[in-house]
């Protein structure tokens, strides 16, 4: 099987992580390749976060928990946050940040780490807190959170096994 159609048959979300930072060219090999994603006639609405300061990582944390209304981490203990924003001007900045985290969640699990896609993104960006931290870090634009791709070392190395597809997946219209 084609080694680049076996990885994406393979990637599955995972929730548990290992306690120790990504190492930096890894990061940048996910992030590289989530610059890559297509785009609405290239415009390259979306932009990335890199987050792996503990204290922001946090607050992004608290704050997201606080939106879901839950007490836990909502990060799985994934000590690398990718914050995936897009231009609210572009009419495919959705689609374009969406493409952006499906490439990295690809190629972390390429590279052996474990992603998963967190939502709250939209909602955590609205806020004054969430608007506020992306001026402290000199983020200027009208940007909505797409999604954060979190990546760590998954705590199991268990090949996780795919549920079944749903009947009527695929339509075929031919002649």
């Amino acid at each position: 099987m084609n080694e680049g159609i076996k990885n994406i048959l393979e990637r599955r979300s995972i929730r548990k992580y290992k306690d120790c930072m990504v190492e930096a060219k890894l990061i940048d090999e996910v992030v590289t390749a989530g610059t890559y994603a297509p785009s609405g006639m290239n415009r390259q609405s979306a932009i990335i976060l890199v987050i792996t300061n503990k204290e922001i990582r946090n607050k992004l944390s608290a704050l997201n928990a606080k939106i879901a209304g839950i007490d836990s981490d909502p990060f799985y203990g994934a000590p690398v946050v990718l914050v995936v924003l897009a231009d609210k001007t572009i009419p495919t900045y959705l689609y374009d940040g969406s493409l952006v985290m499906g490439n990295m969640m690809l190629a972390a699990h390429a590279l052996g780490l474990g992603s998963c896609w967190i939502h709250r993104a939209k909602e955590e960006f609205e806020t004054d807190e969430g608007k506020a931290l992306l001026k402290s870090l000199g983020i200027n634009g009208n940007y909505e959170g797409i999604g954060h791709c979190i990546l760590g070392y998954p705590i199991d190395n268990e090949k996780m096994e795919a549920k079944p597809r749903k009947e009527n997946y695929i339509y075929r219209i031919s002649e």
